[in-house]
C-alpha cells in the first residue's frame, strides 16, 4: 500500500536525510517503554538461581505496570508456567526469549495495511479525543500517501476547533494534497458530502476525513460521527473503507477504555498510535490488539513526517528488546 513502509517492513530502512534508519529511530522512540519493561524484567532475573513462582509473580506485576493490562498479562505468565513445566526452560536467563516469543504471537507476526477500495476512491475517517494528535496524524498520513504517488484528497471535517481548518490546510499544502473545507463551524457531515462528491469526480486514490476531537464519553458528539460515516457511504460505495482511532500513547490504560467506546460507536477498523517516544506506556500496543481486537495500523515516534509508519509487529518487538 506504502511502497516506503513496505521497505521499512522488510528491512527496517528508510532515510531521514540524517542516516538513521527507522529501527534506529524507533529504537529510540521505544527507549522509555524498554527500560520501563524490558529493563526491569531483566533485572528482576538477573542473578536469580531458578525460575519458580514468586519470579514468575513478580514478571507479572511488572507486566501489568508497564500497561499491557491484567488479561495480557495473565496470559502471558501462564504461557510462561506452562513451558516451565514442559521443561523448555530451565534457567532464568531463558526467561527474556520466551518473553519476547509470547508478546511477538500477542501482536501477530505481519502487520496489517490499511483496506482499500475494491474500485474508485478509498476513504480513511479519522477519529479521537483531543490532544492525541489528530489533525498531525492525518497530514502525515496524506504525506506518505502521496510519497508513494497516490492521488490525495484531505476533508477537513473539524470545523469546530479554532485554527484546526487552517493547521489542516498546511498540512495539505505540504503534503501536495487536495483540500476540501468550510467555514468554521459549519455541519462537518456538509464538507464530507462536498469531499465525497469532489474526490469521486476527480478520480482521487483516497480521500482523509478529519474529525473534531471528542471525549469517548459524550454520546452526543458520537452520534455526530455516525452521522458523517452514514453520509459518506451513502456518497462512496463502501466507505468509510477504514476508520482510524488515534489514540496517544501516554494515557496508557485509558488508551485502551477510548478505543473500545470509539469501537462501540463507529466501528474502528484500525489503531494510530501516536507519541510512543514521549512514554514509558507503549505496552497499549499490546493490550489493545489482545483485548479488542483492533490492529494497529500506524505508529507515530517523533515529530518529523517520516516519524509516522506503517506498523511492523516484529519490528516493533525488535526494538522493544534490543539493547
Amino acid at each position: 500500500m506504502i511502497e516506503m513502509a513496505n521497505k521499512i517492513a522488510n528491512d527496517g530502512s528508510g532515510g531521514n536525510g540524517k542516516g538513521v534508519s527507522f529501527l534506529e529511530r524507533l529504537k529510540q522512540g521505544l527507549k522509555k517503554t524498554r527500560e520501563g519493561l524490558v529493563g526491569r524484567v531483566e533485572t528482576l532475573v538477573r542473578g536469580r538461581a531458578k525460575i519458580d513462582d514468586d519470579l514468575l509473580d513478580d514478571i507479572e506485576e511488572l507486566l501489568i505496570e508497564s500497561d499491557l493490562g491484567v488479561s495480557v498479562a495473565t496470559e502471558v505468565i501462564e504461557n510462561l508456567k506452562k513451558k516451565v513445566a514442559e521443561g523448555r526452560v530451565t534457567s532464568p536467563d531463558a526467561v527474556m526469549g520466551l518473553l519476547k516469543e509470547e508478546l511477538l504471537a500477542l501482536v501477530g507476526e505481519e502487520g496489517e495495511s490499511i483496506r482499500a477500495a475494491a474500485g474508485g476512491t478509498t476513504v480513511i475517517m479519522v477519529v479521537g479525543v483531543n490532544g492525541t494528535g489528530k489533525t498531525t496524524t492525518v497530514g502525515k498520513l496524506a504525506a506518505l500517501l502521496r510519497a508513494s504517488g497516490n492521488r490525495v484528497m484531505v476533508a477537513a471535517a473539524d470545523t469546530f476547533r479554532a485554527a484546526a481548518i487552517e493547521q489542516l490546510e498546511v498540512w495539505a499544502r505540504r503534503a501536495g494534497a487536495e483540500f476540501i473545507s468550510q467555514q468554521q463551524g459549519s455541519d462537518p457531515a456538509a464538507v464530507v458530502y462536498d469531499a465525497a462528491a469532489a474526490a469521486r469526480s476527480r478520480k482521487v486514490d483516497y480521500l482523509l476525513i478529519d474529525t473534531a476531537g471528542r471525549l469517548h464519553t459524550k454520546s452526543n458528539l458520537m452520534e455526530e460521527l455516525k452521522k458523517i460515516r452514514r453520509v459518506v457511504g451513502r456518497e462512496l460505495e463502501g466507505a468509510p473503507h477504514e476508520v482510524l482511532l488515534v489514540v496517544d500513547a501516554t494515557t496508557g490504560q485509558n488508551g485502551v477504555a477510548q478505543a473500545s467506546r470509539f469501537k462501540d460507536a463507529v466501528d474502528v477498523t484500525g489503531l494510530v498510535l501516536t507519541k510512543l517516544d514521549g512514554t514509558a506506556k507503549g505496552g497499549i500496543a499490546i493490550s489493545i490488539r489482545k483485548e479488542l481486537g483492533i490492529p494497529v495500523r500506524f505508529i507515530g515516534v517523533g515529530e518529523a513526517v517520516e516519524d509516522l509508519r506503517e506498523f511492523n509487529p516484529r519490528l516493533f518487538i525488535d526494538a522493544l528488546f534490543s539493547s
